[in-house]
């Protein structure tokens, strides 16, 4: 795995071993920073990683000019690999901030607003949850009003977050497919209040 563009690209990282985490491949991983660049660009946003793996998608954010990014991971392996990924391109406390906790458990304490969002969960964590978590985020004054949240999710499920972004702040900006993977970038529905 390694870093895609940016002030980083090329470079290695490492990801957890086993199957506690489902790194995102580059493929996928260079797809949706077309996506994300396209709908809102990189420079200076403020991201939350929230299911961070390896850190792979808020490396790749920082590579590409983001100013800062908050990790989440609740996996000790995982949570290792992303200090390590972090240390080895040299990437401070200045820029990322890495938080070894459940996001959905912990996201309270989150200061600050998120101009993007990485959601990229186990694929047990339903829809209902997520699109929840996200709804408690932008309720909480975490979320810019030009959020872009990136959910990687099974293809299978897509379905199941039409009917969550039904009934929610939040809508359906883009949607792509990789085999088993699907890809959405989901905004604020227009004249929503917080």
């Amino acid at each position: 795995m390694r870093v895609i563009a940016g002030e980083y690209g090329g470079r290695v990282l490492r990801a957890p071993k086993g199957d506690a985490t489902r790194p995102t491949t580059d493929r996928v991983r260079e797809s949706m920073m077309s996506m994300i660049h396209s709908a809102l660009g990189f420079e200076d946003v403020c991201v939350l990683d929230a299911f961070a793996g390896s850190g792979s998608l808020g490396i790749e954010a920082l590579s590409r000019g983001a100013q800062m990014v908050c990790f989440f991971e609740r996996a000790p392996q995982a949570y290792q690999t992303i200090q390590k990924n972090l240390a080895t391109l040299g990437i401070d406390g200045r820029r990322a901030r890495v938080q070894k906790a459940d996001v959905l458990s912990s996201h309270q304490g989150l200061y600050g607003t998120f101009d993007l969002v990485f959601l990229d969960p186990p694929y047990a964590y339903d829809a209902a949850t997520i699109i929840g978590f996200l709804t408690e985020l932008h309720h909480n004054d975490n979320l810019a009003h030009d959020v872009v949240c990136v959910y990687e999710h099974d293809a299978k499920d897509d379905q199941s977050v039409d009917n969550s972004l039904a009934s929610s702040p939040f809508k359906l900006l883009k949607r792509k497919k990789f085999g088993d993977t699907m890809v959405d970038l989901i905004c604020i529905k227009d004249g929503e209040e917080r």
